[in-house]
Parts: structure tokens; C-alpha cells; sequence
């Protein structure tokens, strides 16, 4: 195993054993999204935020493998902040990764790169995507898009 396969299994395994933003917005504060993927069991609840074109919070609950759960921390982390133009743009980046697309180096993809490796195992994309779906479906019933 290369230094860099090692470096972003650490990556996923501390935001599985560590999660960020683990936790479920009040309904009142947000929106609420739930997705599972039948194939393997992983199920997410994706608490979201969107105010004046731009996610201001975003929270999640969920069981699964480590790739989903991992996943999720990281979106989560990634687009607090973002514009929904920027956090639409960021899934569809992600999207990309999992096909095993070259992405622009210009975007800064932080420790979702360390996903990248999933490509490799079409069984666990699913997985790697279960959060990202939830959160292009949350930015779309939000009436932000």
C-alpha cells in the first residue's frame, strides 16, 4: 500500500470514528432528508439549512459502512457556508470522482480526495454518494436551486 492509500484510509477512518456535524437540526430550523440504500443497509438523515441562496448548516444521522458515514462528515464539513450554486457544484465534482474522472486541480476538494479511491469499487459508490443524493435532493426542496 502507497503512503498516500494509507494516508486517506486514515482520513476516512477519523471521520468515521469522529464524525463532524453528527447530530439532526429541530424540523423548525430546516429540512429534513431521509435516503437509505437498500443494497447494503446505509441510511442517512440529513438535517439542512438553506438561507438567502446559501447552506448555513448541516447536520446527520445515519448507520452504515464506513465510506457512507465518512462521507457524509465530510460533505457535511465541506459545505457549510457554500453558496447552493457552490455546494451543487461541489456534488457534481464528487459525482465525478466516483465515476474516476480527472478533476480541475483548481477546486480544493479537502478530505473528500481521500475518497477518491472508491472509483475502484463500483459496490461501495453508493455508498460514497448516499449523502451527496440527500443533499442535492435538500437543496432542491428548499427552493434554492
Amino acid at each position: 500500500m502507497s503512503s498516500l492509500d494509507d494516508l486517506y484510509r486514515r482520513v476516512i477512518m477519523d471521520h468515521y470514528q469522529k464524525p463532524r456535524n453528527r447530530g439532526k437540526l429541530e424540523e423548525a430550523e430546516g429540512l429534513i432528508v431521509n435516503l437509505n440504500n437498500p443494497t447494503c443497509g446505509d441510511s442517512i438523515s440529513l438535517s439542512l439549512k438553506v438561507e438567502d441562496g446559501k447552506v448555513t448548516d448541516a447536520k446527520f444521522l445515519g448507520e452504515g459502512c464506513s465510506i457512507s458515514m465518512s462521507s457524509a462528515s465530510m460533505m457535511t464539513d465541506a459545505v457549510k457556508g457554500k453558496s447552493v450554486e457552490e455546494a451543487l457544484e461541489l456534488a457534481h465534482r464528487f459525482s465525478e470522482l466516483m465515476q474516476g474522472k480527472e478533476i480541475d486541480d483548481s477546486i480544493d476538494l479537502g478530505d473528500i480526495e481521500a475518497l477518491s479511491g472508491v472509483a475502484k469499487f463500483p459496490a461501495r459508490i453508493k455508498c460514497a454518494t448516499l449523502a451527496w443524493k440527500a443533499l442535492e435532493q435538500g437543496i432542491k426542496q428548499s427552493g434554492q436551486e
